[in-house]
């Protein structure tokens, strides 16, 4: 299915190029629902991040930070769950670069392998 045909893609006129298709940056609940309460080792591009996530006032308010393990790269968003639907509110970044993170991160299965 293309970008265009996604539903609600037309409003936002982008797609990152690594969204999986049943898993669009339309359905945000679906990926959050991906990352687990507190802290987590995971890959991304070929790169290591530890992901950590912090949910507060009953699940309504969560906040999202992945930091590259020995590397310059962050990722930070806060997502608040409201009656009209959940909310993405990026930190200092574009929500592609956020929701990109969020469609393409694995669990890093190289963790503690040495």
């Amino acid at each position: 299915m293309g970008a265009a045909s996604r539903p609600g893609t037309a409003q936002t006129g982008r797609v990152p190029p690594d969204t999986p298709p049943e898993e669009g940056p339309d359905d945000l609940g679906a990926l959050l629902s991906r990352v687990p309460e507190g802290w987590t080792a995971v890959a991304y591009r070929g790169r290591r991040y530890g992901l950590s996530r912090t949910s507060r006032a009953g699940g309504r308010s969560i906040s999202v930070y992945a930091e590259e393990l020995g590397g310059d790269d962050v990722i930070s968003t806060n997502v608040y769950r409201t009656a009209g639907g959940d909310l993405l509110r990026p930190c200092e970044m574009p929500a592609a670069t956020v929701l990109a993170f969020l469609c393409g991160w694995s669990a890093d299965l190289a963790v503690g392998e040495g």
